[in-house]
């Protein structure tokens, strides 16, 4: 570890800046200009970078077909580190020093190259979760129109995301039977009853641990794993937090589904659940987090 040069790097859309132990600097966020940085650089340097919305995915590309060691860290957890080491103020040239004093502090592991279908798969997924988002809010807004001319425009907005709905369903289905790596996997989150292809895609597109992490590593990333909140003679209520929520999100609908399979097992769980006095969402973040680990157990047996 004493070998590696940590050099942070905060991204927005125009530039990047730099930071090592000692500059900081700053650079255009283009491939000419990445590349000249890549090259330069002395070997053993450790690249870290907080997810930016996409505008990161340049550089990491380019450090992954460099050869480079690139890590893509959470922001929030950069940022509170941040203000427990007494940083409050925020630039971009802040941001960057703090992320190369992340990288001493906690040395993450570099994030591996993301596969070329995975990464269509998560674009086809996010886009339908936004427009299905956009659906929802014109059925709000058409409940309460009463002027023709509005009514009007918001059946014909709603005709147009409906197609455009099923079209990417289409395409999300066809990405997943025509990729090797996914269609197996697919198939096998699907057989499982509450797993339709939507939460299967999502799990494959934003789960990529699945299968190779525990049950309680897979819990965690996905925001199901309960954590205690005790202290001295107190036993507090346990509580989820952080994760994936386009994953807890996934699971939770699955979970909603089982209920309507009352001879299904962890539907039996739920009921027994509720009977002891649970409430209604924490037994169903239950029912999620079993699916979770049993889906977790099934990808992992899968022959390779």
């Amino acid at each position: 570890m004493n070998t590696l040069t940590y050099l942070g790097v905060d991204v927005s859309k125009a530039h990047l800046d730099l930071a090592d132990a000692t500059t900081t600097r700053r650079i255009t966020n283009t491939p000419a200009a990445i590349h000249k940085l890549l090259a330069r650089l002395p070997e053993g340097t450790h690249l870290l970078v907080e997810a930016s919305d996409g505008y990161e995915r340049l550089l990491v590309d380019a450090c992954h077909h460099a050869g480079r060691p690139v890590s893509v860290v959470n922001p929030t957890r950069v940022r509170r580190f941040a203000q427990a080491c007494g940083q409050y103020a925020k630039t971009d040239r802040i941001d960057a020093r703090m992320l190369h004093v992340y990288g001493l502090a906690f040395h993450p592991s570099p994030t591996a190259p993301a596969d070329p279908a995975v990464r269509e798969l998560a674009e086809l997924v996010d886009a339908r979760s936004q427009i299905v988002q956009a659906r929802i809010a014109i059925l709000s807004y058409l409940e309460h129109a009463a002027q023709n001319t509005v009514v009007r425009i918001y059946r014909a907005q709603l005709r147009s995301l409906e197609v455009q709905i099923r079209t990417l369903e289409a395409a999300i289905n066809t990405q997943l039977t025509s990729a090797p790596l996914l269609r197996d996997k697919a198939s096998l989150l699907q057989s499982v009853k509450g797993v339709g292809p939507v939460t299967a895609a999502t799990l494959l597109a934003h789960l990529p641990e699945l299968g190779h992490a525990n049950r309680q590593e897979i819990a965690a990333l996905a925001g199901l794993a309960p954590y205690n909140s005790d202290s001295g003679q107190k036993s507090g209520r346990r509580f989820i937090k952080g994760g994936r929520p386009k994953v807890r999100r996934a699971l939770y609908l699955a979970a909603f589904t089982l209920l309507r399979s009352p001879s299904n097992p962890l539907c039996i769980f739920y009921r027994r659940l509720r009977a002891n006095g649970k409430p209604a969402k924490l037994a169903l973040i239950a029912i999620a987090r079993k699916l979770l680990a049993h889906l977790n157990s099934c990808i992992k047996n899968l022959p390779a």
